[in-house]
């Protein structure tokens, strides 16, 4: 805040306006200065949170001013939204997210050239006064672009967390990482990737922090953007935001705000339900088989940074409950949620309560987050089940659809299970025991499943 002769400007205003000593026909004029100069670039970096780049190019100083104008012009209409935070990528989503996100009320907080610290500066006007429902984040490549380090940049990236939690302590914060852009545009790979796991780590300590990787989304093998979906090797095409817009859709549906109306999928003649859409009935944790442990215990004296991977010593069934203890398996609108893990990876298996020692066929349905790793039991082995595309095993498929609904088959004869993906095959001929459970594996980003049923083969198909 400005002050003149130890009173802030605005107070000083009122102060005169109440006292007369300033003429009715200079008070309108007065009031739209005093507005104008709340939301002004500062003249100078002093008292000013944060460290790092402030841009104050004349081109930028107009924009910042006439785009939190704008914002004010707003702020009543957007109160309680969901508010996305960032520079020219975000604003260039449009006002409107072209007709995106129409349910979440929308509020684009993006100025074109901004940098975490400026960011952090109208933190509190341009975001937190709207008492935001969630805010998403897409912030730090402009930083690089004025030669700032990635610890910088982390640290004002931490002051805008820390400043969003205390305003509100439960309030989801979405961090989508920062796009790949090029060595030529002063953003090179090698810099983006050490500045995106120091956002890791914050979002690790804050359990109502969601990273969703936006890098991997949209990262060719070298590390940079793809000139088909960012032309300029720095701001997304209308491929990108619509892949940007596929990512996010998964975190919302979890949280609550779209996606929901009911199911209108009919159960096929001869399918019995596993899962009831409702709550996690007939599904629970077992017993960590010894197998398991002995892999958990190889894997994690080997490697430091080996994910959590917890032990269950006795088993516990879940029926009538919509959500496993620790939060990470969740039923939502007819969806079998497994949560991404604040760690980054947790390995978790949740299992059926009985065995299936027939001969059956499975069907399910799954959408994967950008890079998400989960997997599918087969009474025992483990079919994996991730965002092919970007994390494997079969990044060869054809008919895979990156972020929206896919269906699973599994036909299992006589020890054998063929299991396909959009009918294109992935395992032709998978041993399995004679019998066992069907499980879900949880292990990094968030995976949801629907729609899982099984018959036992001969029935009616």
């Amino acid at each position: 805040m400005r002050f003149q002769h130890g009173f802030p400007v605005v107070a000083l205003s009122l102060l005169l306006f109440a006292s007369g000593m300033v003429p009715a026909r200079c008070q309108d004029a007065a009031v739209a200065t005093v507005a104008d100069q709340r939301f002004q670039m500062p003249e100078s970096d002093d008292g000013l949170a944060g460290q790092g780049p402030i841009r104050r190019y004349d081109w930028f100083k107009n924009l910042w001013q006439k785009r939190r104008q704008a914002f004010a012009s707003k702020a009543v209409t957007q109160q309680g939204g969901v508010v996305f935070l960032g520079d020219s990528i975000t604003q260039g989503w449009q006002d409107d997210f072209r007709g995106t996100f129409a349910d979440l009320k929308p509020a684009n907080r993006g100025i074109s050239g901004d940098t975490t610290r400026g960011m952090l500066i109208r933190l509190q006007q341009d975001v937190i006064e709207l008492d935001p429902q969630c805010v998403v984040i897409l912030a730090g490549t402009n930083d690089l672009e004025e030669n700032a380090s990635p610890e910088t940049i982390a640290g004002n990236m931490q002051l805008i967390v820390s400043e969003l939690r205390a305003a509100d302590p439960q309030m989801p914060i979405v961090m989508c990482l920062v796009f790949p852009s090029h060595e030529s545009k002063k953003r090179p790979a090698a810099k983006i990737k050490q500045l995106n796991d120091l956002y890791r780590g914050i979002a690790k300590a804050d359990e109502n922090t969601i990273v969703v990787d936006t890098w991997t989304l949209f990262a060719n093998d070298d590390g940079d953007a793809k000139e088909s979906e960012f032309p300029d090797l720095l701001h997304p095409n209308a491929v990108g935001y619509a892949k940007w817009t596929a990512a996010l859709t998964p975190v919302f549906a979890t949280l609550g705000w779209i996606e929901n109306e009911a199911d209108a999928f009919e159960l096929e003649p001869g399918f019995e339900s596993l899962f009831n859409g409702k709550d996690l009935t007939g599904w629970g944790y077992r017993r960590t088989s010894e197998a398991m442990r002995k892999a958990a215990a190889r894997w994690q004296s080997r490697d430091p940074n080996a994910p959590a991977w917890p032990v269950v010593n006795e088993a516990v069934g879940f029926d009538g409950k919509t959500q496993t203890p620790d939060g990470r398996y969740v039923a939502i609108n007819g969806r079998l949620v497994v949560t991404a893990p604040r760690e980054g990876r947790k390995i978790q298996q949740l299992w059926t309560t009985r065995d299936f020692p027939d001969n059956f066929e499975l069907r399910l349905e799954f959408r994967a987050m950008p890079n998400a790793d989960s997997g599918v039991f087969v009474r025992e082995p483990q079919l994996q089940c991730r965002d092919y595309v970007l994390a494997g095993p079969y990044k060869k498929l054809t008919q895979y659809k990156p972020q929206q609904w896919n269906e699973l088959r599994v036909v299992v004869n006589d020890g054998v299970a063929r299991c396909t993906c959009n009918d294109e095959v992935i395992e032709e001929a998978m041993k399995v025991p004679e019998t066992g459970p069907i499980g879900l594996e949880g292990d990094r980003g968030q995976m949801e499943y629907r729609r899982l049923r099984i018959r036992t083969l001969g029935s009616t198909p």
